[in-house]
């Protein structure tokens, strides 16, 4: 007999507005195992489609497919192709991207990343980890690369019951890949780089800020030094922060590779730097900040939003007349209006009158799907200082 799994009306409601994760909440009869693709019943026995199902995490069905479509794995495999197809067509002038962005290419809770002629995929939940070896053998087809990694460390994993991994699925993955975007490279440990290497989404934000970088530059929250490197090309004085010893010597590496010899790298607190150049009486014509996220989850909110005025308040202080603050957030509960509202208050009480020039998200290789807004998460302000 077929799994199946009931849901309420609420749940069936929420379906049928477009949105693809059905809560426990929403749960009324289970009569399948974790892992399972299971077809979901509404309130009155009516099939409202199929879905992959979990029995520990609170999203508890990501729905694959909408009435009687069968979700088997040749539909899979065309959604992979198709998702592959489609970054073909962006002509994107770099060889890291992403090839599947989870819900946004029907795919829920799959991630792959393209970094040179190798992929690094993440099964987000139990019913995409059940189906990885299948998934895996697709791709090898697809895409045909020298290797497969699976990222499988996120922590999203201990709320599915899954196990924390980093193994070699298919062919070989050198200790070290180089990655290009547009005229930079970074040497990328695609083992133990954050996210599956390199931050991919910030790829276009980073282009477009370059367009407006001059003078003297400020990177903060560097990591591998992504924005300092592309901007440090236009701009003749450059200096990136991070936290980290190890993304520091990073940074000064990947300067080196790209001839950038006057990006200067330092370990520092970023809250604490911006109120050292405050003291000090500097001034940038171009500030980044691209912090982590400060929201991990609701409760955390009050706290992420101070967090992000403090930097941002400190950085319009040390932006000189005319210069550009390009400042990012990646927290999704966070929202687009939530961070504008901060960096107006921002302004205010830095008695900085600044301008937005773009309003910018993530990378056209990490779409939005309309009506989830959990595939919203990075907000990028390119704001200009007016006076």
């Amino acid at each position: 007999m077929a799994s199946t799994v009931t849901i309420s009306s609420r749940g069936e409601q929420r379906v049928r507005s477009g949105h693809p994760w059905i809560y426990r909440a929403d749960i009324v009869h289970v009569q399948a195992e974790g892992g399972e693709i299971v077809r979901v019943l509404g309130p009155r026995n009516r099939t409202i489609g199929y879905g992959l199902f979990s029995d520990r995490s609170q999203i508890s069905i990501r729905m694959l497919t909408h009435g009687e479509v069968v979700a088997d794995l040749p539909l899979l495999r065309a959604r992979l192709e198709r998702a592959i197809a489609f970054r073909d067509t962006l002509g994107l002038d770099a060889n890291a991207y992403r090839l599947v962005h989870a819900e946004a290419d029907l795919l829920p809770s799959l991630v792959v990343d393209r970094y040179a002629d190798h992929l690094v995929v993440q099964a987000l939940s139990q019913g995409m980890d059940r189906l990885l070896p299948r998934i895996t053998a697709m791709l090898a087809e697809i895409a045909a690369p020298a290797g497969i990694l699976a990222r499988n460390d996120p922590k999203v994993r201990a709320l599915e019951g899954l196990d924390q991994t980093v193994e070699v699925l298919y062919g070989s993955v050198p200790a070290s890949v180089v990655a290009r975007e547009g005229p930079i490279e970074y040497a990328v440990d695609l083992r133990t780089g954050q996210k599956t290497g390199l931050f991919l989404d910030q790829r276009e934000n980073r282009e477009a800020a370059a367009r407006y970088a001059r003078g003297r530059l400020l990177d903060c929250f560097s990591y591998s030094g992504g924005f300092a490197l592309r901007l440090a090309r236009r701009c003749p004085e450059a200096e990136a922060v991070d936290i980290s010893a190890d993304a520091v010597a990073r940074i000064r590496a990947n300067a080196e590779r790209n001839g950038v010899p006057h990006l200067e790298a330092r370990e520092a607190n970023v809250f604490d730097e911006l109120r050292r150049l405050e003291r000090a009486g500097a001034q940038y014509d171009t500030i980044v900040l691209d912090p982590p996220a400060f929201a991990k989850h609701k409760a955390s909110i009050p706290n992420a939003r101070a967090g992000y005025k403090e930097i941002n308040l400190r950085a319009m202080r040390l932006l000189a007349p005319g210069g550009y603050l390009i400042t990012c957030s990646c927290s999704y509960n966070v929202n687009e209006e939530m961070f504008a509202a901060m960096l107006h208050e921002a302004a205010v009480d830095s008695h900085t009158p600044v301008a937005i020039v773009e309003k910018r998200m993530q990378g056209r290789d990490h779409p939005v799907l309309v009506g989830v807004p959990e595939t919203h998460y990075l907000k990028c302000f390119i704001l200009r200082r007016v006076e």
